[in-house]
């Protein structure tokens, strides 16, 4: 009866860490439609995505506090509690600065914002999926085929050169339009796109991490 209450504990743990995994990725995909939206000038749009970017990010809250109690009463082993963790804080330090970029959007909507910026932000935004999913299929393979998450671990290095890119690409577009915007404006772009910026180096960050969780698997 124990051994049976302890394999339903793991599996509970790892059903949420999947969960957790999933909705990282759902927020950065709401951030792309809410880009999108507000490029094509669809306030509403933009808005509602962002609105459930906002409770995806709140149950993504929620699942990390729900993970971390069930790892403390201890049915896997410690090597792999510890994995989990590291994850877990990672994927959620990703949703943050989502969140954070979305808040900035939102503001954006009632701004004059040069469409030619959007579109910039909506090739970065793009970009971030692709990482999201990638890190996804990343993770999910380090337990089954440790030598695929490596290569797959590794691709995020030249997307993220993409996102650094076009970060480079936006500021100078900042400069370019900068007597065509007012400073506010200006303000929340520059915070939107480090925003943005910073959700490429979580999710390339936590890659490297996954590459370390792989390469340790390989070798046991």
């Amino acid at each position: 009866m124990e051994k049976w209450f302890a394999q339903r504990r793991k599996s509970k743990v790892l059903e949420l860490a999947d969960r957790e995994m999933t909705l990282a990725i759902d927020t950065v995909t709401e951030l792309q439609k809410s880009i999108d939206a507000a490029q094509e000038g669809n306030a509403k749009d933009a808005k509602a995505s962002i609105d459930k970017l906002s409770l995806i990010e709140h149950e993504i809250d929620e699942l990390r506090r729900t993970v971390f109690e069930e790892l403390t009463r201890g049915s896997l082993p410690s090597r792999d509690r510890e994995d989990i963790m590291h994850l877990v804080k990672r994927l959620d330090v990703m949703a943050d600065h989502v969140k954070d970029s979305a808040r900035s959007v939102l503001v954006l909507l009632e701004a004059k914002v040069v469409k030619d910026i959007w579109g910039k932000l909506a090739e970065m935004a793009r970009d971030l999926v692709k990482m999201a999913t990638t890190l996804r299929s990343a993770i999910e393979k380090v337990g089954v085929n440790p030598s695929e998450a490596v290569e797959l671990a590794k691709s995020l290095d030249a997307i993220e050169g993409h996102v650094d890119e076009k970060y480079v690409e936006t500021k100078a577009l900042l400069l370019k339009n900068s007597d065509r915007m007012n400073a506010a404006t200006l303000l929340f772009l520059k915070d939107l796109v480090e925003s943005m910026e910073c959700v490429a180096d979580c999710a390339d960050d936590t890659a490297d991490y996954v590459r370390i969780l792989a390469v340790a698997r390989e070798t046991i």
